[in-house]
């Protein structure tokens, strides 16, 4: 009896089971220790509107702490506007019988897609941290030697979520679908390579640009927890008003730039230059995005891409086991707050400053 199409196509599925079953336990030795390649891609997905936020979640190791130290875009700008990994205790949306289910998490969308074929969740149920992101084209990211982020047991890292912002659907409207993502390089703890934990502090705002005009969107944050911090990366984000991002260390009154750029180039994480730089309590963290509207309506922050958004990401690392607890600060944005009326810079911002700051 000859087989049928149906023996034949579960056959194939359960092939595919079995490579990607190898895939995550994908290991290397040539450094001298393991490295596991853990590959977190869109299932092949199929957003049809516009300015899409598709997750998808994946499970962090339950029984062994690992440490990630580097992170593989596999994708391109043409397709996904950014992307994130979150790490979650709890993911906005889970079933346990299909572990790359996918739904929609674009949160700060005022016009949500109504014809979404998606369901709708947050990115996390509870508290988040961003661990990573990339946009335009940004290449792959090493950290530094003995630096990991920590996820899996004993943390607050259950599972890491996927966020792929698309913001132009129309091949996908012609049958395309997608598998973009991000490839994680991790190490078990009892290797013993890690040794200094890694954390992002995210600082940005809301607020609105009006028509025709420039515009500073700058935002603070004060350190209260007793913790040093080692800033060793910076990612700067806005959509296409914006000229240049800056992030500034502040203390008694002195700044120090942690690092600037165009936003408009690859929106990678770039090094910071003065590795001297130690962040304690009581210090601040300042950033600034200076926009420039160019057009002749008022634009306003928001998860679109004919919106803005206005994002300076902080990459550190710790000594030992305890990251910062605090994992965004966001202000009102203008016209409602400027560094010039917070309580907390009050007379500390120079001319010098004040002109760096929007200068590359």
């Amino acid at each position: 009896m000859g087989i049928g199409k149906d023996s034949v196509n579960l056959s194939s599925i359960k092939m595919w089971l079995l490579i990607i079953c190898y895939i995550f336990l994908i290991t290397d030795t040539s450094l001298g220790y393991e490295v596991k390649y853990y590959p977190m891609l869109m299932p092949n997905v199929q957003p049809t509107e516009k300015d899409t936020y598709l997750c998808t979640a994946f499970k962090a190791p339950q029984r062994e702490t690992e440490y990630i130290i580097e992170f593989l875009p596999n994708a391109t700008m043409a397709t996904a506007h950014h992307i994130l990994i979150y790490g979650c205790k709890v993911p906005g949306y889970y079933e346990r019988d299909t572990p790359r289910a996918v739904w929609e998490c674009g949160e700060m969308s005022s016009s949500r897609n109504s014809n979404s074929a998606y369901r709708r969740a947050p990115v996390c149920s509870g508290t988040s941290s961003i661990i990573y992101a990339w946009a335009m084209d940004a290449p792959k990211l090493v950290l530094p030697e003995s630096v990991g982020f920590k996820v899996g047991k004993g943390t607050d890292v259950n599972f890491l979520v996927l966020q792929v912002h698309y913001a132009h659907v129309e091949r996908f409207r012609k049958g395309a679908t997608d598998q973009s993502g991000i490839t994680l390089s991790m190490v078990p703890e009892y290797t013993n390579v890690v040794t200094k934990r890694a954390g992002v502090l995210l600082l940005g705002t809301s607020g609105f640009i009006p028509a025709s005009s420039f515009e500073h969107m700058e935002t603070t944050c004060m350190i209260s927890q007793p913790i040093e911090l080692h800033p060793f990366a910076f990612r700067t984000h806005t959509h296409k008003l914006g000229k240049v991002v800056s992030g500034w260390f502040v203390r008694d009154g002195n700044w120090q730039l942690i690092g600037k750029k165009n936003p408009q180039k690859p929106q990678m994480f770039y090094p910071v230059s003065d590795k001297s730089i130690v962040i304690k309590q009581g210090d601040i963290v300042a950033a600034r995005c200076t926009m420039d509207n160019y057009l002749p309506y008022t634009i306003s922050i928001g998860s679109t891409g004919d919106d803005e958004m206005c994002n300076f990401y902080l990459m550190y690392w710790v000594d030992g086991d305890n990251e910062l607890d605090r994992k965004y600060c966001f202000s009102a944005g203008p016209p409602l707050y400027y560094w010039s009326n917070d309580p907390l810079l009050e007379g500390k911002i120079t001319k010098e400053v004040d002109r760096m700051a929007s200068e590359l």
